[in-house]
């Protein structure tokens, strides 16, 4: 039997390149081929960076599905369709919006896919593929081993992606994860993450953790990091700002060999915060003196700011900015919140009547970059004060400013990282913005199942 993994990309210019900074390994892509039977024949192909032989023999599609992705998914699934092969569907996408993609896809999978999966693959076999497979609870991730053999040969970003624990405790009003997972968090065992670790280290030794918040149950995340020690690598995650509170944590992480943390301020409004839910990050002090102390352990900041909450002003993003580069951030998100289908925060917005489209994911005049929601700031300003915030950030001054700093900078392969991400950032603050969802060369409609 063969099966043909795809992830997809958000969309395409005919004729021009996608953008760098997106092509990171798919992880989720390699979860699923590690929970493939091994007599399945399995060819992967990524979207972002290499076209997709729909003519090749495959006997079942399965597409990893994220909401910006959501309509170049149906267009793939569209281009099989054609050709009389079944297409699976799963990911974040499909467990928010289930009945959709049902138009879409001869299965969905809504949920995770440790349990999931193999029955998709044996039903399949047998010839009793069902419409949906969805799962009743979490299940046990603790000996998840994926498999990365799918991506030999393709042009990825120079880290590998690692995932330690799944989900995020926290209620952040615009956030996925929380209405994905139900606000709860589950993890993998330390000796897999461990033995993982060990064996993607002979090719690198920098690694990017994708936990939502790897500090989200801190007894777990210093058993790990107390692990780690002895591989001898360099390593990046995402966190809550309460870990900056925790001086004895931000040592350990240090030993274990943490350069940086992105951390979600998304906003320096408490009233704002307040509104996200996110009110527990004003908990903790002022947000420049918890990146001191991030500096004073030698790590650097991925910071995220969010623009289009009620509280903000024209003002904000000049005060978000100054603030940014008075601290030496490495590096800063600037963009427009986004209403996700699924969270409280789409479901607001639609009860208050703000949503500028039914489905921004799937209308063709939405496009990457425009806020899709009424704002206080019109939506248009808070777009192009995204793209100026980011300019400025990521600009020469502000360049050479931050560089000033030790924790950005303690060593060459410090400066080579710094100056090749600001660089990359500041050519991609304009060319991100207008992008389409799905590819401007695709012909004819999205193709619904029985149609």
């Amino acid at each position: 039997m063969r099966i043909t993994l795809i992830y997809p990309c958000m969309g395409r210019r005919p004729g021009k390149r996608y953008v760098r900074s997106w092509q990171m390994e798919p992880l989720p892509a390699a979860h699923l081929a590690g929970l493939t039977p091994r007599d399945v024949e399995l060819r992967f192909y990524d979207d972002r960076m290499e076209p997709i032989p729909y003519d090749e023999p495959t006997d079942l599609v399965a597409i990893t599905v994220e909401t910006y992705t959501a309509r170049r998914s149906y267009q793939i699934a569209s281009e099989y369709r054609r050709r009389g092969i079944p297409v699976v569907m799963g990911g974040f996408h499909p467990t928010l919006v289930t009945d959709e993609v049902l138009d879409y896809a001869e299965a969905v999978v809504a949920g995770e896919a440790e349990e999931l999966w193999p029955r998709v693959v044996e039903d399949f076999r047998s010839g009793r593929l069902q419409r949906l497979y969805r799962t009743e609870k979490r299940p046990d991730i603790t000996h998840t081993m994926p498999d990365r053999r799918i991506f030999a040969g393709k042009d990825y970003l120079p880290f590998a992606l690692v995932e330690a624990g799944r989900g995020c405790p926290l209620k952040c009003e615009f956030c996925s994860i929380q209405t994905c997972f139900s606000a709860t968090q589950t993890h993998r065992g330390i000796p897999e993450i461990v033995e993982e670790v060990r064996q993607m280290s002979r090719r690198t030794k920098l690694f990017f953790f994708v936990d939502d918040n790897i500090i989200a149950h801190i007894e777990f995340a210093r058993e790990l990091f107390r692990a780690l020690i002895p591989l001898g690598i360099k390593w990046v995650a995402q966190a809550s700002v309460n870990m900056t509170a925790d001086e004895e944590l931000l040592a350990l992480m240090r030993r274990s060999g943490c350069i940086g943390v992105l951390i979600g301020f998304e906003s320096l409004d408490p009233k704002n915060l307040a509104c996200m839910n996110k009110g527990f990050n004003t908990r903790f002090g002022d947000p420049g003196e918890a990146i001191a102390r991030l500096h004073k352990h030698g790590m650097v900041l991925y910071a995220t700011f969010v623009f289009g909450y009620d509280h903000d002003t024209a003002e904000s993003f000049r005060h978000t900015i100054d603030f940014c580069i008075r601290n030496r951030i490495f590096m800063v998100a600037f963009n427009h919140c986004t209403p996700f289908p699924g969270t409280p925060l789409y479901a607001r917005l639609q009860q208050e009547g703000r949503l500028l489209y039914d489905k921004w994911w799937l209308d063709p005049r939405y496009k990457y970059g425009q806020v899709p929601y009424r704002t206080p700031v019109p939506p248009d300003q808070v777009q192009a004060e995204c793209v100026k915030a980011r300019k400025k950030f990521y600009g020469p001054l502000s360049v050479l400013y931050r560089m000033r700093n030790r924790a950005n900078v303690p060593d060459l392969f410090m400066l080579r990282n710094f100056l090749f991400i600001n660089g990359l950032l500041r050519i991609e603050a304009t060319q991100r913005e207008n992008y389409p969802l799905g590819d401007l060369g695709f012909q004819g409609e999205l193709m619904k199942v029985g149609a």
